[in-house]
């Protein structure tokens, strides 16, 4: 009996650990990534992640390093302010582990972009994220990011499933 409390303990306080980890990525990148992104700041989106990045977006079949990423996330949140769209993303997860120093956050995304053309027209896309985060010094950072639509499989109805 003595055993299996003893063990209850230690199952109980790792959990408590990974909630803290997880409390701490999600101050440190969820939160200043969703704000970042949604306010198109290029340097305030990239100070997020490592400076040894794998992004790969999945359904374009490439890999990009730091400078890629930056080139290509540069121009997107140059063309949405040059046209006045706006856009949102909201993440959901379904599976999230961590230690001190690394972590994988998968889940679904809900991307929604409104254009100012003066039609009110928005449209919704979703997709699978997988990251991989790594804490250098204080500071948890992305280090891969990939995410795919799966075909366009994925949902309204998986982004709802998924965790807040």
């Amino acid at each position: 009996m003595k055993n299996l409390f003893c063990i209850a303990l230690i199952v109980a306080s790792l959990t408590g650990f990974s909630q803290n980890y997880q409390k701490e990525i999600n101050d440190q990148v969820w939160k200043p990534f969703i704000a970042s992104f949604n306010s198109l700041d290029t340097k305030a989106f990239m100070a997020l992640h490592s400076k040894d990045v794998v992004r790969s977006p999945r359904d374009s079949n490439v890999i990009l390093g730091w400078d890629e990423y930056f080139k290509n996330q540069q121009e997107s949140d140059d063309r949405s302010k040059k046209s006045g769209a706006k856009r949102v993303i909201e993440l959901r997860f379904t599976e999230r582990i961590s230690n001190s120093s690394q972590a994988i956050d998968i889940g679904i995304y809900k991307g929604t972009v409104s254009t100012s053309d003066g039609k009110s027209s928005s449209y919704s896309y979703y997709g699978r994220f997988h990251v991989v985060l790594r804490k250098e010094g204080n500071s948890w950072k992305i280090l891969v990011d990939t995410d795919s639509s799966e075909k366009n499989i994925i949902g309204e109805k998986d982004f709802l499933a998924a965790h807040r």
